[in-house]
């Protein structure tokens, strides 16, 4: 049988200086760093580039920066990598701004599009960029500025950012953001070269609330992780990991009584960082016994989130947030669902969130400490060894400006805790950035609309890429240029041998339309076009056949054939037909497509013709924030389908009502 551990909370003699440092720091005025006021006064001439620890006020230069621009009549544009991200700056911008001055331009929002003030996501403005390179015109904004800049080296989304910064008219500035771009003058001279001016570096160092890193013995004493630059004595009989089972050796750690060790020493709030959704979802399950005390700001607060979304009063995890003070956050669940957690956590209201490592990545909430249980994480597809950069997002989040002196690390020994990794992760400055540029055919289609071939050759030749190849062998730009400039022959001759392209290598009137379709699969759904097998009786089987185009991940759903309904099983399987000739064509020209399932068209047209949320979920075993996505990607792809109202009049104005039957609650909410 397994008895509850149970920890007596006790601190390191070490360590009572360090926590008399513990509280608020007094109030002050606010006054800006020279670091942001240098920045301020660059970006007003130039491009600049900020990299400055999580906290430390870049908002503040960005606010500052779109002020200048505002009152001088002019526009500006902020993109983000998250919808939740630019939601966020939506509202926020709109209480300092004014919201009628303010429009957001996401995949689900389009609101006050013509605004001086436009919050958006990459993606969309990079889709702007080629439509006034198309149209011969210049981008109607004075102002760019690219928050989380650092997603430049991410392996899916890095070329979208590689491709702003390329195609951006040097007369409108770029303000560039990050926490972690180690290389940034790498970065800032490959684009004072390419777009002929200066990118001042601004660089601040020191984190605005310093960071003491924790380690909790398995009896409940908390101890100092480090003695100067290496492990603390106490902590090393821990690196085999031999001594750590009396903490750990049950199925789920004791959180419960973890956050009574960190609530007696003044270590609340905390995030606690797990490795999947599952994990923190069951963490939260396991708190059963001691409720908070009733509050009544807590429920004032929390009764008012409720009114403005009541579909989350039933949620399975409400009663923890009521009682316990305690929410899970991922990507299994609804926008609402985390817009409501993160909300109660900014407000003070709540002891702990169970996250995984996404929410380091741009969702604002820091605490006074964080939890690590793992020195490896789950990268989406394997789980690998912490690396520096998401080390440094995630303790990014230990202490909060103007409310901590001091933030803390607390580190939990375990089975997957390598503690000399933390150790060295702690001294580690963040990966440098590598160009993530490549050709998709959605890319190839959208040049070749707007440029010669000398001048795509000119892009691949002036890209990060081909720069960071020329720095590294000292030899020039060859290899890299030369295989970009294959591979995007490759995808053109293919173009070509599918009538989207003509023998002048120019786009024929189908290439033109297609090029619009700035999604995965551009091709298979212009092949649908063509042929004419999208659905046009109704816009539920229109959005059905739509969304396994957009699914990519790994999960399975089992769905019975026997069971559908007929219509949904012919329309599935004539789009299935359609598209199988093209499909065998791409791979023999080594462009392999993912396999479509049928499930997710399963899934949207229940969806779509009206079923309860709930019931979906439920029968077909999905979770709400998968769900969510995969409405949001569908939509998006009929929002592109529906740009083609000239071309394709019919099965554009189907796809725009497609759009709006599931572009509802609880994937948007207010």
């Amino acid at each position: 049988m397994h008895h509850p551990v149970i920890l007596k909370p006790e601190i390191d003699g070490e360590l009572y200086e360090v926590f008399s440092k513990i509280g608020r720091p007094p109030s002050a005025p606010f006054t800006p760093d020279p670091f942001q006021l240098e920045a301020l006064k660059a970006v007003k001439r130039t491009d600049c580039l900020v990299m400055a620890p999580t906290g430390s006020g870049k908002t503040w230069i960005a606010e500052q920066a779109i002020r200048h621009i505002f009152e001088q009549g002019k526009r500006c544009w902020y993109a983000s990598p998250l919808k939740a991200l630019t939601n966020a700056k939506w509202v926020e911008f709109g209480d300092h701004f004014d919201p009628h001055n303010v429009g957001i331009l996401t995949g689900d929002t389009k609101e006050n599009a013509d605004a001086p003030i436009i919050v958006g996501t990459t993606e969309i403005l990079r889709n702007q960029l080629y439509d006034a390179m198309y149209q011969v015109q210049d981008l109607d904004c004075d102002l760019v500025i690219l928050d989380e800049a650092h997603f430049l080296g991410d392996a899916e989304r890095g070329v979208v950012w590689e491709e702003i910064m390329i195609y951006l008219p040097a007369r409108v500035n770029l303000l560039l953001l990050s926490a972690t771009i180690e290389n940034g003058r790498e970065i800032a001279a490959w684009l004072g070269g390419l777009r002929r001016k200066e990118c001042v570096v601004i660089e601040e160092k020191r984190r605005p609330v310093p960071l003491y890193p924790l380690f909790l013995h398995p009896s409940g004493r908390v101890l100092p992780f480090l003695e100067k630059r290496r492990l603390h004595r106490k902590v090393e009989p821990f690196i085999s990991g031999q001594k750590t089972k009396h903490l750990l050796s049950g199925k789920t750690p004791p959180y419960g009584e973890i956050i009574k060790v960190l609530r007696k020493y003044r270590l609340l709030p905390a995030i606690f960082f797990l490795q999947s959704r599952a994990a923190c979802d069951g963490a939260v399950a396991h708190f059963r016994s001691d409720p908070s005390p009733p509050d009544a700001v807590f429920e004032n607060d929390l009764r008012e989130l409720l009114e403005r979304n009541p579909r989350l009063e039933p949620h399975r995890q409400l009663k923890q947030v009521r009682s316990y003070r305690v929410g899970s956050h991922h990507g299994g669940q609804l926008p609402a669902w985390k817009f409501l957690v993160e909300t109660m956590m900014k407000k003070g209201h709540l002891d702990a969130i169970f996250a995984t490592s996404t929410v380091a990545a741009g969702v604002n909430f820091p605490a006074r400490t964080i939890v690590l249980f793992n020195s490896d994480y789950y990268n989406g597809h394997d789980c690998v060894p912490l690396d520096a950069t998401a080390f440094h997002q995630m303790t990014g989040r230990a202490g909060r400006r103007g409310q901590d002196r001091i933030g803390f690390m607390l580190l939990i020994p375990g089975r997957f805790m390598d503690l000399i990794h933390m150790k060295r992760l702690i001294f580690t400055r963040p990966e440098d950035i590598e160009s993530r540029i490549k050709n998709d055919f959605s890319m190839v289609l959208n040049l070749l609309l707007s440029q010669k071939l000398d001048d795509i050759r000119h892009i691949f030749e002036n890209s990060l890429a081909v720069y960071q190849q020329a720095r590294k062998t000292k030899k020039g730009k060859g290899s890299v240029e030369a295989g970009l400039w294959r591979d995007f022959q490759r995808h053109l001759s293919f173009l070509r041998a599918e009538g989207f392209v003509d023998g002048e290598d120019r786009l024929t009137e189908d290439g033109v339309w297609a090029s619009k379709l700035r999604l995965d699969q551009p091709i298979l759904i212009a092949e649908c076009l063509r042929r004419e097998a999208l659905p046009l009786e109704s816009e539920a089987l229109l959005a059905a056949v739509i969304a396994p185009f957009v699914y990519d991940r790994g999960q399975e759903i089992h769905v019975t054939r026997k069971f559908l309904p007929r219509k949904l099983l012919r329309a599935c399987d004539d789009i299935f037909a359609c598209i199988r000739p093209v499909v065998e064509r791409m791979e023999t020209a080594g462009f392999p497509a993912a396999p479509l399932p049928l499930w997710p068209a399963v899934v949207i047209y229940e969806w779509a013709c009206g079923r309860d949320w709930d019931e979906v979920i439920r029968e077909r075993g999905i979770a709400d924030g998968d769900m969510a996505m995969l409405v949001s990607r569908t939509a998006d792809n009929l929002r592109q389908i529906a740009s083609l109202k000239d071309t394709h009049p019919r099965v554009a104005e189907l796809a725009s009502k497609a759009r709006e039957a599931i572009l509802r609650e609880p994937v948007v909410f207010e």
